[in-house]
């Protein structure tokens, strides 16, 4: 590896570390928005998504640059793929914290309409999921990213949990339907952040190791068919 795509990876890697700390404080700021019916957060939210959408369309066009520059090959090239593809999936976890403050905005017209407890875990256990896939990328983690793989089924269980009660909410008074719908929106895009992390995670392995982490089932690294939902016999 050359000094100067030693010189312009480790530049483009900052760059991304540094959308990625955006980011997490847009989720952060968003989930404590909802949490806290702080509606002056969901502004900030909102004014972070501009500087978010820059620097993403500044890395995406670095790594074209490098990677007609350098035409690097392997795992140089995999390593640069993927920080195009960490890009994009920082980008849309960005939408999704807009997303949320968005519907929090409607929420604060519901006093009444409590939080389940729960969200708070959530949303700490998917901006924690976010944090450490960067992190798992940047050291070549592969058991940091396994770990993360994990925690999303934790996730995915909260979001049902809140799903299954706001059900129940809906189903005992009507009138908590338009509020409990806005919640299930915020849970399901928590959980689509949590997702993206994953996302990022599954990549680190493959970079690492060479196994495709993604579509297999969590009981076994068996491939999950796709069209009987069920792990071929």
């Amino acid at each position: 590896m050359s000094k100067h795509w030693q010189r312009d990876l480790s530049a483009l890697q900052r760059a991304v570390l540094g959308m990625s700390s955006q980011v997490e404080e847009m989720i952060d700021k968003a989930c404590r928005a909802l949490r806290d019916s702080r509606i002056e957060l969901v502004d900030e939210v909102i004014a972070l998504e501009e500087g978010v959408n820059e620097r993403e369309v500044q890395i995406e066009e670095e790594c074209l640059k490098i990677l007609a520059l350098h035409q690097p090959v392997a795992v140089d090239l995999r390593r640069t793929a993927m920080l195009l593809k960490i890009n994009n999936d920082l980008e849309r976890m960005a939408d999704l914290a807009v997303n949320i403050a968005e519907r929090t905005r409607c929420l604060s017209r519901f006093a009444t309409f409590a939080i389940p407890e729960r969200f708070d875990s959530m949303a700490r256990l998917a901006t924690g999921m976010v944090n450490a896939s960067l992190d798992a990328f940047v050291h070549l983690d592969s058991e940091a990213a396994r770990e993360i793989c994990h925690q999303d089924n934790l996730v995915d269980d909260i979001n049902r949990q809140n799903i299954d009660e706001m059900y129940r909410r809906m189903r005992q008074d009507p009138e908590s339907i338009e509020p409990a719908l806005h919640f299930f929106s915020c849970s399901r895009h928590v959980e689509r952040i949590a997702d993206l992390a994953t996302n990022i995670a599954e990549d680190v392995i493959f970079l690492v190791e060479g196994e495709i982490a993604r579509h297999r089932t969590s009981e076994s690294d068996v491939p999950f068919d796709s069209e009987t939902k069920a792990t071929p016999r």
